[in-house]
């Protein structure tokens, strides 16, 4: 008992290739979302990243508030002077 193959006709093979053009276009346009959504997961990476690195800084802050050499950095970065200093604003710029 020998099994006979029929040959796809015409039609069959037109289907086919439509199927196959219509995989590869579907596969072009997927890979450009993958790298658009890449492209987003990367920038808000940055921001996370970002994010963390300020919370350290407050933290710091918060935690040596206390400390006179930071109050007095805050200080003079507002303007303030100590007694007896004299400020000289430079007008030039």
């Amino acid at each position: 008992m020998s099994m006979e193959f029929k040959r796809a006709g015409f039609l069959t093979k037109l289907v086919v290739l439509a199927l196959l053009i219509y995989m590869a276009t579907s596969l072009l346009e997927l890979r450009g979302k993958i790298q658009t959504v890449r492209d987003q997961r990367d920038g808000l990476v940055q921001q996370v990243t970002d994010q963390e690195l300020e919370n350290h800084q407050l933290r710091e802050a918060i935690a040596n508030s206390d400390d006179p050499e930071m109050l007095e950095q805050v200080a003079r970065d507002r303007g303030y002077v100590e007694q007896g200093e004299t400020l000289f604003i430079d007008v030039a710029n």
